[in-house]
């Protein structure tokens, strides 16, 4: 058990300093107020808002939609152009977003959590907002740092059928513990960064009504593997990362509910799965499971302890 623990809290630790610089996907701003998004014909969108010392930003951004799954692939990752100085950047012309023409029609594209606002561009793409608490602490503990309560905004351009999260509840370790498995797959193909500092592909894990207490806490975050774009992940008992006030043993944090949330790749939206418990442990229904975690983790060495 000790063992199991310690190896664990090694990952995790591991996994928390590389997410807290990782950037899958565009990030507007932070701790914004009444963000808005608009979009022209010629394929510029406008988002504006107020950041938190009430100064106003008028913010063009183009040049971007989709994005490439991984880099095995051989192209690079789709980026945004941006401006953030209203206009003289993109145009010449600082007071060039008080001339600007909305085209967007309402946003009737797929349900997105975090979401703030969306629409259906002149050219039939989907631009979108989603605001996320992506850096939360760790272990359902407290924030002890700005970072951790930050509401990033992030912005998304789209063609066709979004990043897809599969998520399987499965029990581990011969049924003493229960976790899950699974993997993000863009137009068929596994998803995966450099899993470098900046980078990297995480899975967030939160966890509802668990032992740390009443309502959704945050628990992980974990690695998208390379090469297949898979996962995995049991509730055991772990110690925090090293630079956190506490370094008692937190959990298991198993809830009555459990949701992973990930950027998409390139410029591609934030998607979320979410689900219950497993029950008692049953063989007859692990065996089924198992057949399912045999096909998706083929030759993942290191999701085999998880089975």
């Amino acid at each position: 058990m000790s063992r199991l623990v310690l190896v664990l809290a090694g990952v995790a630790a591991l996994s928390l300093s590389l997410v807290s610089t990782s950037r899958a996907s565009f990030i507007v701003d932070r701790n914004v107020k009444n963000p808005t998004l608009k979009v022209n014909r010629s394929g510029y969108a406008l988002v504006q808002y107020a950041r938190s010392d009430g100064k106003r930003r008028n913010v063009f951004l183009w040049g971007a939609v989709n994005g490439v799954a991984n880099e095995g692939l051989g192209a690079p990752q789709v980026k945004f152009k941006y401006d953030t100085t209203g206009g003289w950047i993109a145009f010449g012309n600082a007071k060039r977003w008080k001339q600007f023409q909305d085209g967007c029609r309402a946003y009737d594209g797929p349900a997105l959590p975090f979401f703030v606002a969306g629409c259906k561009a002149p050219d039939g793409s989907y631009w979108a907002l989603q605001e996320w608490v992506r850096l939360a602490p760790m272990r359902g503990l407290p924030p002890f740092k700005p970072e951790q309560t930050a509401r990033e905004l992030h912005v998304s351009h789209w063609t066709g059928p979004l990043p897809l999260l599969e998520v399987w509840p499965n029990w581990t370790y011969g049924g003493r513990w229960q976790g899950f498995f699974g993997r993000l797959t863009y137009r068929g193909l596994p998803v995966y960064g450099r899993q470098s500092s900046s980078f990297g592909q995480y899975a967030f894990i939160d966890t509802y009504d668990s032992i740390y207490g009443p309502g959704w806490k945050h628990d992980s975050a974990i690695a998208l593997h390379r090469r297949n774009g898979a996962f995995c992940y049991s509730f055991v008992p772990q110690y925090p990362p090293r630079d956190y006030p506490t370094r008692d043993l937190r959990g298991p944090g198993l809830g009555d509910r459990h949701r992973l949330s990930v950027a998409g790749p390139g410029v591609t939206p934030i998607v979320r799965w979410e689900g219950p418990r497993l029950g008692p442990y049953d063989p007859v229904a692990d065996a089924a499971i198992n057949a399912t975690f045999d096909h998706i983790m083929v030759g993942d060495k290191f999701c085999a302890r998880e089975r």
